[in-house]
């Protein structure tokens, strides 16, 4: 399957449901996905297969460094399944929007391997700045 690539702006409805792309969702009709917070700023959507990796790596780091339990504890007790409705919508808790200031519209962003749900303006104050390492870096990666 390819990976998420791109952003879409999408307006949240009255539910707090948000449509995820269609390119998102193509080949994952029926497929659950998991929503959570990973960061401060945005919510984090795993499909299924993606998760299955994710949970193997936060079991094995539970089980390397069992100070850290109560952290992964933090993480996945916020943690919901949702499946996209037939019109490609999922909800969203009320939690989670207040959590990253999500209200009226929203920017979900592919991510490579999982989706992003981002508030546009934050999304913009904290993906503009440049730096010089980062783009020394890149010119590696697209050489």
């Amino acid at each position: 399957m390819p990976g998420f690539l791109g952003s879409y702006r999408h307006q949240l409805d009255p539910q707090g449901r948000v449509s995820l792309p269609a390119p998102f969702r193509k080949g994952r009709e029926r497929e659950s996905f998991v929503l959570l917070q990973t960061q401060p700023n945005a919510l984090s959507l795993y499909p299924e297969e993606a998760w299955a990796g994710v949970q193997d790596e936060l079991r094995e780091m539970s089980r390397r460094e069992p100070r850290f339990r109560p952290q992964v504890l933090r993480v996945t007790a916020d943690a919901v399944e949702v499946t996209p409705d037939a019109q490609g919508r999922i909800l969203i808790p009320e939690r989670m929007r207040r959590a990253v200031a999500l209200a009226g519209e929203a920017l979900v962003v592919g991510a490579i391997h999982h989706v992003q749900i981002w508030n546009p303006e934050t999304f913009e104050s904290v993906t503009s700045p440049t730096d010089e390492e980062f783009d020394r870096l890149m010119e590696t990666v697209f050489a």
